[in-house]
């Protein structure tokens, strides 16, 4: 058993030898680098380190948690202490409790996250400045905000009283630039990116520059358009952001509180048939897997929806018990914060037709490229986003556009969802190019 299972187990037998009926505990151990650069100049290097340990206790239905950065013996003596006398003060919790022994992982899947070839700081440095420079060079590019280049890798351990205790690595290197294209009022700012588990699979530094420079170009000289009801074509980057909107509404601990518009909708269908949304833990590499959840429960690929039809919420413990069900391992956890459900890798599979397909049968619509503001609400799924992006007319992309905003109900939006067959896996939630058949867009 590795230092930290070993710290970890040994709080939880100090806590339950101090009264606790139960008890888990999670260490996380940190290490990250990045390089920042702007006009083909270092700008900033960071280097941080951390460590840290979260222990929860329970007595009958009442739990407490604390947590510490210390790791010595006192410090954790203390922390044990600590949690016990706050639990006895909690007040109770019906739903809250361990996963029965049966629910536990019993192996550590091997998922591929962990790249241990640190790179150096110069390394770091030269991608950065790569990006950057390709970015610069592009014809109508006048300024950068910056290019990033980082590294990072991470240790997560987690134990419980009854009988589990396990941990796994994992890594992440990324490449980012942001460029501005214009003069003047007439200046426009675009970024492109690119994180992974391993070095190895990032896009190049050439290709990320470019991408940035070609996407700031496009946005130059955009227009305004009258106030409207047409399609919407939503980019990918943007698209992943409405079936956020659905891992959301689909939380088990809202679902329990009543607090979502699609409280009421399992086994129901929410979407057009054919439509898929999948929660997906143990894709290889990918940048949302994980082996287990955070309470040790055995976790697995999902479908939160199935042929338009909703098929399961995202559950953990605390939210199956309240809802009648039994968690499916989609628990996440902070050191401070009890466990609460979230999902892994989440994505929607693709559709028939291409982007282009979508596009070419579209007389006037709007091509979301950028969203901004705070404008969804789970509870009603009234939908209003400042958006800006590319004018369509007879199924070309004309001219780009600003200072819009979307609007519409996530319920008639996801009825008339048509996905694009585009899907990339660039983040933990992915997303093909959208279609919805008509949003109000306002403008003049």
């Amino acid at each position: 058993m590795s230092e930290n299972l070993n710290i970890i187990t040994s709080l939880i037998e100090n806590a339950k030898k101090k009264g606790a009926t139960a008890a888990d505990a999670i260490c996380f151990i940190s290490t990250s680098t990045s390089v920042a650069t702007r006009l083909n100049k270092l700008e900033n290097v960071e280097r941080s380190e951390s460590r840290g340990f979260g222990l929860r206790v329970l007595i009958g239905k009442k739990q407490a948690i604390v947590s510490s950065t210390d790791t010595g013996p006192e410090t954790l003596e203390e922390l044990a202490t600590r949690a016990v006398n706050m639990a006895q003060l909690a007040p109770e919790d019906k739903y809250i409790g361990l996963a029965e022994e049966s629910m536990l992982s019993k192996t550590v899947m091997e998922l591929d996250l962990f790249d241990g070839l640190e790179p150096s700081t110069d390394e770091l440095l030269a991608r950065a400045l790569k990006a950057e420079a390709v970015a610069l060079s592009g014809k109508g590019i006048t300024n950068s905000e910056g290019a990033d280049a980082s590294y990072g890798q991470n240790n997560i351990a987690i134990a419980t009283s009854n009988g589990f205790a396990a941990e796994y690595k994992t890594s992440m290197s990324s490449i980012s630039v942001s460029v501005l294209a214009g003069e003047g009022a007439n200046m426009e700012r675009d970024y492109d990116f690119s994180s992974t588990r391993f070095a190895s699979d990032l896009e190049s530094a050439e290709k990320i520059g470019v991408t940035a420079a070609e996407k700031a170009l496009k946005r130059l000289n955009p227009r305004r358009v009258k106030t409207c009801s047409v399609p919407v074509i939503f980019d990918p980057r943007v698209a992943k952001s409405l079936i956020g909107a659905v891992s959301s509404a689909v939380n088990g601990a809202s679902v329990a509180r009543g607090s979502t518009f699609l409280k009421d909708s399992m086994g129901k269908s929410i979407f057009q048939n054919g439509i898929n949304i999948i929660n997906d833990p143990h894709i290889k590499r990918g940048l949302g897997s994980k082996p287990y959840d955070a309470e040790g429960v055995a976790n697995r690929k999902m479908s939160l929806v199935e042929d338009g039809v909703l098929q399961n919420w995202l559950l953990d413990i605390r939210s199956a018990n309240q809802l009648g069900l039994i968690t499916n391992g989609c628990a996440s956890r902070g050191l401070a914060s009890p466990p609460s459900p979230s999902c892994s890798n989440l994505y929607m599979e693709n559709g028939v037709e291409s982007p282009e397909s979508l596009i070419k049968n579209i007389k006037s619509g709007f091509y979301v490229t950028e969203t901004f503001g705070m404008g969804v609400n789970l509870i009603t799924g009234d939908y209003s986003q400042g958006a800006s992006g590319f004018w369509i007319e007879n199924g070309e992309i004309l001219y780009p556009v600003n200072e819009l905003t979307i609007a519409g109900s996530l319920s008639e939006m996801f009825l008339s969802l048509t996905p694009a067959n585009d899907l990339e896996f660039r983040y933990s939630t992915n997303s093909p190019t959208l279609l919805i058949e008509k949003m109000t867009v306002a403008g003049e």
